[in-house]
């Protein structure tokens, strides 16, 4: 006689089964934030209605007064779909599952990648500037105009988006017999190995840390007063106004990102070097590296898409120049910084403390 046993998740291993609850929670949520913004008639805060930088986002392309009610719709029935997918005994087969799959990942990448636009990346790269200058008054800004209603839902949609999409892939997984946390089946693919992995994502990791360095060299330039990729004219006009120096914030901001980034890659991306003090030699945890990484690769990817559609990105750049010519390559920057963050997880994450796969 045989017995089976179901396998129950250890109790702090169950968050890939929290996923779509959440996801489900926050999309209502803010669905039904929109639903009362369609309802108003106020409160949408893309495009025409974004008076701060809704030029370089692509909803500036559909009518407010047709996206407001298409947001709504979408965030609404996107919850919904999270919702099924947290049910373990739902498990549909051909059409069914493609199609709720497709949408999934569809809406999981508007949210996370087409509405959060440039301006998410370059709060990441002011804040530490914004957050240390703020008791002496410097840089001279009004808060008031940096953190907007509109930055908050552009946020908040990052937030779902990625919700989303860990709903789905654990979802995905589920469905196809493999492991909820790891996805790892009986039978291990190749590439996924970590021999393997330590063999492309070293090529990952070292484009991820070319690109931004190609930018910060150009706001390093322009800092030192030479017009690199510019006119001397606009040069001067930007020294007049300041803007050379919050280049050269997100210059250095992508000088450390850069670093950090072949961290995945080194030893000490493994284990805290010698010269930090209380965690020398410790190992560092995988989700230290992993989550910002794979924040900075989304958020990189959304910036392009909304720069490279736009027609005053390419006045000011004149084109292709020294200036544009490193933004140009951030889709690449995006793609490779994910694909050696998880080269970094897969070569990290050890025996599965699911399913003990590994």
């Amino acid at each position: 006689m045989t017995t089976i046993t179901a396998f129950r998740p250890r109790p702090d291993f169950r968050w890939p089964d929290r996923l779509a609850p959440l996801a489900a929670g926050w999309l209502g949520l803010w669905g039904v934030f929109a639903l009362l913004g369609t309802i108003t008639g106020a409160g949408y805060p893309f495009g025409a209605n974004d008076p701060h930088g809704g030029d370089v986002n692509l909803l500036r392309l559909v009518p407010v007064q047709l996206a407001t009610p298409l947001f709504a719709g979408v965030l609404l029935t996107a919850a919904v779909a999270a919702l099924a997918m947290s049910r373990p005994a739902v498990r549909p087969l051909g059409a069914p599952q493609a199609l709720l799959a497709g949408y999934g990942w569809t809406v999981a990448f508007v949210l996370a990648v087409v509405v959060p636009d440039a301006r998410v990346l370059v709060i990441l790269g002011y804040l530490p500037m914004l957050i240390i200058g703020a008791p002496f008054g410097w840089p001279p800004v009004d808060y008031s105009e940096v953190f907007t209603w509109a930055l908050f839902a552009r946020f908040a949609a990052l937030v779902g988006g990625l919700l989303l999409a860990g709903a789905v892939l654990a979802w995905q997984r589920r469905t196809a017999g493999a492991c909820v946390g790891c996805g790892r089946h009986d039978t291990g693919q190749g590439w996924t190995t970590p021999a393997a992995a330590v063999r492309w994502g070293r090529w990952a990791a070292g484009i991820a840390a070319a690109i931004p360095l190609a930018y910060a060299v150009t706001r390093f330039a322009w800092a030192a007063g030479i017009p690199l990729g510019i006119s001397a004219e606009f040069l001067t006009e930007m020294r007049e106004t300041g803007l050379v120096w919050a280049g050269l914030g997100l210059g250095a901001f992508a000088t450390v990102g850069a670093i950090l980034t072949l961290g995945l890659v080194q030893r000490w991306g493994e284990r805290f070097p010698r010269w930090m003090l209380g965690l020398a030699g410790r190992r560092v945890p995988v989700k230290l590296a992993v989550v910002p990484a794979t924040l900075v690769a989304v958020a990189v990817t959304a910036a392009t898409l909304g720069l490279v559609s736009n027609p005053e990105f390419w006045q000011l750049s004149h084109g292709f120049s020294l200036a544009g010519a490193p933004m140009l390559l951030w889709p690449f920057w995006g793609v490779a910084l994910g694909a050696a963050t998880y080269a970094y997880h897969l070569r990290r994450r050890g025996a599965c403390r699911r399913c003990d796969r590994g």
